[in-house]
Order: structure tokens, then C-alpha cells, then sequence
């Protein structure tokens, strides 16, 4: 499991910077992100955007995804990651979307979480499947968006350098 150090660092390195979206994890990843001394170098801000009304009017979620895939979805994901980035004016935006429970939200059961990332290169998701506390799937979130980010940070580096 990454740190959020090491992210950073790799942010650093590659002299670019994060900007967050969040939903489900509710502000959890960008406390995580700002724990580290030094964070402002690479962290410009985030957006918790936990109604629906807000993902749409402060990251650009278009209508027409939340009418037809809804919140809980991949492509909310991005959309939001890509708002986070463009109206940031950060290099790259994680985002997290999905049901920490106690119910399930648009049909989807506890555990279905949506992390988008932004960058250069344009926009992905990925669906995970936790399972847990409340607490604990926010927490598994953060954790795996910090991984999926440092993961890419890596692969750039290398077909860089």
C-alpha cells in the first residue's frame, strides 16, 4: 500500500499537482492528502460535493448522467474528476463517488464505490467492491484512490525516463 509521502514525492517529481472530488468519503481524502507536511505543494483543494444538485453546479456533472447511469457510477466518477481538474487548474483529480451504507443508494449495494481519476491524458474509473463499516469503506477509498494515482504517477515516470 502507497503513502500518502510517496505520493507526493511522485507529485513533486513530475512537477504536478491534485485536486479532489469527493462524495461518499465526504472531505476523508483530502484530510489524508493534507496530512503531510509539505502538502501544499502538490494539493491545490478539493470539492465535497456529497448532494447531487452540487456535483452539477460546482463540477460540471452533466445532467444527462445522473438522469441515465446516476451518482453511483463510473461515469460520475469521471465527469466529477474532470470538474475537480479543470476548475482547480490542477494536473491531475481524484474523485470517489458510491454507498458507504447503512443502505443501498440507486439500487446499489453497500460496498459500491466509483473512483475517478483525471489527468493529461483524459479520464478513468474504477468500480471496487468493499465491504466493511461506514468508516472502514471510506477509509479503503482513500486508501485505493492513493494507490491508483501513485500507480499512474509510476507508469509515466517510466515510459518518461
Amino acid at each position: 500500500m502507497a503513502t500518502v509521502e510517496e505520493l507526493h514525492a511522485a507529485l513533486r517529481d513530475a512537477e504536478a499537482t491534485l485536486a479532489t472530488a469527493e462524495s461518499l468519503t465526504a472531505g476523508r481524502l483530502a484530510a489524508l492528502l493534507t496530512d503531510p507536511p509539505g502538502a501544499s505543494q502538490t494539493y491545490r483543494g478539493g470539492f465535497v460535493t456529497y448532494a447531487t444538485e452540487l456535483k452539477q453546479t460546482l463540477l460540471g456533472v452533466p445532467v444527462s448522467v445522473i438522469e441515465t447511469v446516476g451518482v453511483v457510477s463510473g461515469e460520475c466518477a469521471e465527469a466529477m474528476a474532470a470538474g475537480a481538474r479543470e476548475r482547480s487548474g490542477a494536473t491531475y483529480a481524484l474523485a470517489t463517488t458510491g454507498v458507504a451504507g447503512p443502505e443501498e443508494q440507486e439500487g446499489k449495494p453497500v460496498g459500491t464505490v466509483y473512483v475517478g481519476l483525471s489527468g493529461p491524458h483524459g479520464e478513468t474509473s474504477t468500480l471496487l467492491g468493499l465491504s466493511g463499516s461506514r468508516l472502514e469503506i471510506q477509509r479503503d477509498t482513500c486508501l485505493f484512490a492513493v494507490d491508483e494515482l501513485l500507480r499512474l504517477l509510476r507508469q509515466e515516470h517510466r515510459r518518461v525516463g
